[in-house]
């Protein structure tokens, strides 16, 4: 009898997981297109808070959309740790 209650709770929990890690995949793969995302959904990406995010609208605004990801390190505090944090994360198309 235990080892049949054993076998419904790793049913049960392997059900579980199969319902909610999914999801948190799907969120992780979800790219930010940098040329129009607003700062609150810039600072979701990793090392990018809201101050980041701001002066990355503000660069945005100022010097015209980014042709490449790689130079979000243009703009000032984004150096290369937070682009290689992201850069799977990002796009500009």
């Amino acid at each position: 009898m235990k080892r049949a209650k054993k076998i419904v709770v790793l049913t049960l929990v392997l059900a579980l997981l199969g319902a909610f890690l999914p999801p948190l995949w799907a969120q992780e793969t979800q790219k930010i297109n940098i040329n129009v995302a607003t700062a609150e959904e810039l600072s979701q990406l990793n090392k990018v808070g809201p101050k980041y995010a701001e002066r990355i609208v503000e660069y945005r605004e100022a010097h015209g959309p980014f042709k490449r990801v790689e130079e979000i390190t243009n703009v000032q505090g984004i150096g290369e740790k937070t682009l290689e944090a992201n850069k799977g994360r990002m796009s500009v198309d």
